[in-house]
């Protein structure tokens, strides 16, 4: 037989194209329309639908950046058009190429209800499956002219202050159409077939039968009469899309899907409506297929929905009584898990799941997150302790180096906790279910021999729609079909189930699941990072004196209201496009403003319960809410510091620059402003590499291959500048108390000024670092060269510290050139080590090298500041204050208590006396993270602790206060069969046992 399949290839694309899928809406009549233009922010439905409407037709310009258009559209139905099925078309002037990220539409009933929202591939609204003739439409469209910001160009478009103000969209069309549903299920019968066709070799006699029944449909239809002969063509097809799947045909569980970023590139507001345009979708699809099923994350944007579109949230609650709409995740927002503290990652599954109880009563059994930056060592023991049983992710599929070796796995924590993982090998979260991605799926799972099943969730998702009838035609016809994997729709937790099932003994994988991609994202908008570890900062205080007060002072009211807001916003901003520092500018300037409004309400709470325990009095009081005691006050005490140690000194150096000393320490500062040597005085060594200097600038030009704000490229190693030049050097303080040596630098257009502080008794160097940033696409270090031979470096991770090589041996270390670490990174030969600690940087970096003399230098740098152009093109132009420090002979004990240190600084007010703390733990290895009220307002007291050091630990905490009982609690503060916690002695201490890096939440019960 001769090969023709490249003609009926071509003869089906253009038939499909220019004949069949036109007549899908066979006949039209235009609409009426008017527009009205809502001024500034988008206004409530009422307003939108008795604003006054002015004349618009079909070509007509609309919608300015980030502005609202309301359309108001109407017509009748032709009397001839009785019987049959009738929608409107209406198209905003969408691009058919790229759903989501453009123009959006939801239309409203002339009573403020939603219908359903307009996208690329969802521009329809039926009006009748069997329409009356001169039935009358009268329709509102709200449409949101979002700008298109995906082309990874520097634009101003990305914040209504610097925007544009023309019409960046045209309206395409506005009418009444025939819906052909046979010509409709014939488009789907032949878009099927075709891409599962092209998937197959052409060896395959499967192929060439599809080939020939696609050649026999297209001749049985009349190109001049489509709706007429679609019958026909479909019979024609009947045959093959009738042969079932073979016994070891992969499976695949799709899951309905709309991945939507809760900010990126529109701001939060625009979240609220994308959310809801896609819920209200997902209603009316539900309402049309019993079998969809549609899984949505982040309680956040489900609150929305109930707060901004009651209606709406009606609907969808009665969807998931039902069981279709399957809340998942059980985090408040699918939330970046590199940066985002250990406390904070706790309350994101307590707020979260919560509210799925609250609002449900569902308790999600899987975490959902697909498209974080890479995921923490510390994240499957807080899934477990959060009541959860799965975890998903996708993200990893995007590593630029290392292929992820599996697809169904057991994740293993910092602490030994084990959590049954999928990594689905479609590699997308927004599938189309078409052939392309399901053989795809089926070829690059991983798991074969031993599993035969993965998830795929479908659907368009950043404002693109969700799923659409499309899709579920597509699973419908390829539920088993030959050649294809078989496509079940089904809830997440039955497909979890299912491969664990088959798959029990799957592999392990220990460790972190590190993205080797966007790691410019622990460093990208710097003032958003800061805002987020300060917020977290002041929380542990406010709720520490909050809670103390609650139960030492009478009358002192806890204010539960107030703190779930406040943790709530502050989740929200850990959204994995706003705390990484990827979205655009109108995000991040309100993320800075919200972040200064929180500072203000939290300093206010813990004022005023600290007022309250200080009560009335003369005496100077120091609180100190770190977990750790310092200068004499104990932890979560207030008391008078204890005097400190042997006084600091500051001499000339030899050669130019000073000398600091406070009989630990011994600092040079040389005649360039750099730190030459810093000599631990007890152990008698020197901690930084002979010849080299420390706390020295750097700059790296900084300009990747495509994601900005996102990515690093390790060829931007390839160049550095030492900013060395010195501007000025003074001492600014000299007393036996302290002594700082302040050196000013010029940069480019920038200036960086740098106070380098020794304090008496002190075992750290403190460095304050001003820098007015007006670089571009730079990127800043600063470098601590250490003379220490470590062939691994210890970050500061939720809950405990993750481990990473620093050799480069395989490609998978030698991708981890850029990693996270939060409060502290730990370099350590035996015997000694050296903290670098920060109070907000994020992002580092470890070489090492051999020198001439043998001695290996570990050099650490923190990333301090960078300047993309996309999508912000000012990203963190300005002024920034960043102080790290430096511990030499610090073991991780040390690098745990200065890090909280440094993040949690002493607060002094006068009062009448002492205040004991509410809580005491007499083993420093056992941290204390939160100590708060417990969220049903009983009274109960709860303390979140973790073993810091990464061995066993046995402690004591003692409450000063009577305690009735103390249980070991989960996340949600719920009964945990556990063992860490014993019965509480007479004296009222609760013994507890704790295994490496693990958490234990305790419930205090007061008498």
């Amino acid at each position: 037989m001769h090969d023709d399949r490249s003609i009926t290839e071509h003869r089906l694309r253009r038939v499909l194209k220019e004949r069949i899928k036109p007549a899908v809406h066979s006949r039209s009549v235009p609409l009426t329309v008017e527009r009205w233009e809502a001024p500034g922010e988008p206004v409530p439905v009422a307003e939108g639908l008795a604003a006054p409407y002015g004349p618009c037709a079909i070509g007509d310009p609309w919608g300015p950046a980030w502005g609202t258009t309301w359309f108001k559209v109407t017509g009748t139905v032709p009397a001839d058009w009785a019987g049959r099925s009738v929608e409107a078309v209406l198209d905003l002037g969408f691009d058919r190429m790229m759903p989501g990220f453009q123009c959006e539409g939801l239309v409203h009933r002339a009573d403020g209800g939603e219908i359903k929202a307009l996208n690329p591939y969802n521009d329809w609204v039926r009006v009748a499956d069997r329409a009356e003739g001169g039935e009358r439409v009268e329709w509102y469209v709200e449409a949101a002219s979002n700008p298109v910001l995906v082309d990874h160009a520097a634009t101003y478009e990305g914040d209504r202050l610097t925007s544009g103000d023309q019409p960046l969209y045209r309206l395409a069309r506005m009418d009444l159409s025939v819906f052909e549903t046979e010509v409709w299920e014939l488009v789907q019968d032949l878009e099927v077939l075709y891409d599962l066709m092209i998937q197959l070799d052409t060896r395959e006699a499967r192929r060439h039968e599809i080939l020939r029944a696609i050649s026999s449909a297209l001749d049985a239809v009349d190109l001049t009469d489509v709706p007429g002969t679609a019958a026909a063509a479909r019979a024609e097809l009947a045959g093959v899309l009738a042969a079932p799947a073979g016994a070891s045909a992969h499976r695949i569980s799709a899951v309905g899907h709309a991945h939507i970023d809760s900010a990126w590139l529109w701001p939060l507001r625009e979240t609220v409506r994308k959310v809801s345009r896609t819920a209200s979708n997902m209603v009316n699809l539900m309402d049309e297929h019993p079998e969809f099923v549609f899984a949505m994350s982040q309680a956040q944007q489900l609150d929305w929905i109930k707060t901004y579109r009651p209606e709406l949230f009606e609907r969808v609650k009665k969807k998931i009584a039902d069981g279709q709409f399957v809340p998942v995740g059980g985090m408040w927002v699918e939330s970046d898990t590199n940066m985002v503290g250990g406390e904070a990652m706790a309350r994101q599954f307590l707020y979260g799941k919560k509210f799925f109880l609250d609002e449900f009563g569902i308790e999600t059994n899987n975490v959902w997150l697909p498209d974080s930056f890479g995921y923490t060592a510390a994240m499957p023991q807080i899934v477990k302790l959060s009541g959860s049983r799965w975890f998903l992710t996708q993200k990893i599929s995007w590593s630029q180096v290392n292929p992820f070796p599996h697809h169904t796995f057991w994740w293993e924590g910092i602490d030994g906790t084990r959590v049954f993982t999928h990594f689905p090998p479609v590699d997308t979260y927004n599938s189309d279910l078409g052939g392309a991605q399901l053989a795809h799926a089926a070829r690059n799972y991983r798991e074969k021999g031993r599993g035969s099943r993965s998830l795929v969730p479908f659907g368009w998702g950043d404002g693109g729609g969700g799923p659409t009838r499309e899709h579920l035609a597509r699973a419908k016809r390829q539920r088993d079909l030959e050649g294809s994997p078989k496509v079940r729709i089904e809830r997440p937790d039955a497909f979890f189930e299912k491969a664990r099932a088959e798959y029990e003994d799957a592999p392990v994988w220990a460790g972190e699941l590190y993205l080797e991609l966007h790691r410019g994202t622990y460093t990208s908008q710097a003032k958003t990072k800061q805002g987020n570890r300060r917020s977290e900062s002041l929380l542990r205080e406010a709720e520490l004196w909050a809670a103390t007060a609650a139960v030492k002072v009478p009358g002192y009211g806890y204010p539960y209201e107030d703190l779930e807001r406040i943790w709530k916003t502050v989740l929200l901003h850990q959204f994995h496009d706003i705390l990484p520092g990827s979205s655009i500018a109108w995000v991040h300037r309100e993320a800075r403003a919200t972040y200064a409004r929180l500072r203000e309400e939290l300093r206010e709470i813990t004022l005023a319960a600290q007022l309250a325990l200080a009560g009335e009095g003369a005496e100077e009081l120091v609180f100190n809410c770190a977990p750790h005691a310092r200068r004499g006050v104990p932890a979560g005490g207030a008391g008078h510091p204890a005097e400190p140690g042997q006084p600091v000194t500051v001499e000339e150096r030899h050669g130019g620059g000073h000398v600091l000393a406070n009989g630990r320490l011994l600092v040079e500062i040389d005649g360039r402003g750099l730190i030459v040597s810093v000599y631990d005085l007890e152990a008698r060594r020197e901690t930084l590499a002979p010849g080299s200097a420390a706390n020295l600038l750097q700059i790296h030009p900084d300009f990747p291959n495509m994601w900005d704000a996102w990515d690093i490229d390790a060829f931007y190693r390839n160049r550095v500048t030492d900013l060395v030049d010195l501007d000025a050097m003074e001492v600014a303080e000299s007393g036996p108390a302290a002594a700082t040596v302040r050196v000013t630098r010029s940069f480019g257009a920038s200036t960086a000024v740098q106070a380098v502080t020794l304090r008496a008794g002190s075992g750290t160097v403190g460095i304050v670092t001003d820098v007015d940033w007006h670089e571009t696409e730079k990127f800043l270090k600063a470098a601590f060269p250490l003379d220490v031979k470590a062939e691994r470096t210890a970050s500061e991770t939720q809950f405990g510290h993750v481990y990473r090589a620093t050799h480069t041996n395989t490609s998978w270390e030698a991708a981890k050139f850029e990693i996270c670490a939060h409060r502290w990174i730990h370099a350590e030969e035996p015997g000694w080590g050296v903290a670098l600690l920060n109070d907000s940087t994020y992002g580092h970096d470890v070489t090492r090298d051999v020198r001439p003399d043998g001695g290996q230098t570990t050099t650490v740098r923190l990333s301090l500041l960078r300047a993309p152009r996309y999508p912000d093109p000012e990203t963190d132009q300005g002024a920034h204050t960043l102080r790290f420090s430096l511990a030499p002979g610090a073991s991780i004990g040390d690098a745990v208590r200065e890090g909280h240190a440094l993040n949690l600084p002493e607060r002094t007010l006068t009062g009448a006396g002492p205040v004991t703390p509410l809580l005491a733990v007499d083993d420093d290895a056992v941290v204390v993270e939160a100590v708060k009220l417990a969220e049903d307002r009983s009274g109960d007291v709860v303390v979140r602790l973790y073993e810091s050091r990464g061995g066993r630990a046995s402690a004591l905490l003692t409450a000063d206060f009577p305690l009735s009982a103390a249980v070991e609690s989960d996340l949600l503060e719920r009964p945990l069969a556990g063992s860490a916690v014993g019965a509480p002695t007479p004296a009222g201490a609760v013994p507890l046992t704790l295994r490496p890096f693990q958490i234990v939440t305790v419930r205090l019960h007061r008498v």
